[in-house]
């Protein structure tokens, strides 16, 4: 009977997980909820605004015919993280990817240092912050966190399930993208704006629609280049400064980019959402042809130049 008692529990499998002092357990929840709420947030953002979403992801270096790409997979993966943390069945996964991506990021803004440093890094929303010190220490931080979350929590179990989650991200990632590539093209622009005080019309013409900060290099550095260019003689560009726009016409004036400026550029951005700036919008007879999210040595160029913008 000994014998037999004997062999039954040395078949019986080990326990995965062992019961933790309540202190440990409300740790892990706390440092589960607070990270994977994080992460999801910033993967909703990058699927919901993936327009500015490539754009920051272009700033930061990535090329910008993979930016679009990398800021989908970026949301997906993030949002799919946070969900596995917060989820006690799958925390440890959860933990082990948002602790592998937020190692990536490390690792890649400490080989990118010297170009990216002081440059805006707020990859995450409702955080503002630079490249620098502070950013590896609160990037540390949330390893610690997510280390916390998954090394107090059971092994994580079931394929089936976490696929199913990471199938409904895809498709709502999907969606997300579908909706709004579809509004960047044929939208009707309204029948004026305010120039100069004056009403200016939208629906004669190419127009080109440059939304910019006028405290932004990188709307700056775009718009010298367009400035280079050959315009057509029909073509009439309007600037709209996001932000402090009592510059915009020394902007206009010092990059070269002749246009007239417009205050407008609130209810324009409702029509044609975007992130951060610089963004274009190709109009014809008053319709959107196209938006220009790409301002480096091949784009726009290409762009205007096969709309008939420029020579």
């Amino acid at each position: 009977m000994g014998n037999m008692q004997d062999s039954m529990a040395q078949a019986s499998p080990a326990p995965a997980f062992v019961d933790l002092p309540s202190w440990k357990n409300a740790v892990a929840w706390i440092c589960a909820v607070l990270i994977g709420v994080f992460f999801i947030g910033a993967g909703l953002w990058k699927l919901t605004d993936h327009l500015g979403a490539s754009t920051r992801m272009n700033q930061m270096l990535v090329p910008a015919n993979l930016a679009v790409f990398t800021a989908l997979f970026f949301g997906v993966t993030e949002i799919f993280g946070g969900l596995l943390l917060i989820i006690p069945r799958y925390r440890r996964w959860g933990a082990l990817l948002c602790s592998g991506m937020l190692v990536a990021f490390m690792v890649y803004m400490g080989w990118n240092y010297t170009a990216l440093q002081g440059m805006d890094c707020t990859c995450f929303p409702w955080l503002k912050r630079a490249v620098g010190p502070a950013f590896f220490w609160s990037d540390g931080a949330m390893i610690v966190m997510a280390a916390l979350a998954g090394w107090w929590a059971h092994n994580s179990e079931g394929f089936k399930g976490a696929g199913l989650i990471l199938a409904s991200i895809l498709v709502f990632a999907g969606a997300a993208y579908g909706i709004t590539e579809s509004r960047q093209s044929g939208t009707k622009a309204p029948d004026t704006i305010t120039v100069d005080g004056k009403p200016y019309s939208l629906q004669q013409g190419k127009i080109l629609l440059y939304f910019y900060d006028p405290e932004c290099s990188h709307c700056n550095d775009a718009a010298r280049r367009m400035g280079k260019h050959t315009w057509k003689s029909e073509v009439k560009i309007v600037g709209l400064p996001t932000r402090v726009q009592h510059f915009g016409a020394y902007f206009m004036e010092s990059t070269g980019l002749k246009g007239v400026n417009s205050l407008d550029h609130e209810s324009l951005k409702k029509l044609f959402p975007f992130g951060d700036p610089p963004y274009g919008v190709v109009l014809e007879h008053g319709r959107m042809k196209t938006g220009l999210q790409r301002f480096d040595d091949a784009e726009p160029e290409a762009t205007l130049r096969k709309q008939g913008f420029i020579e």
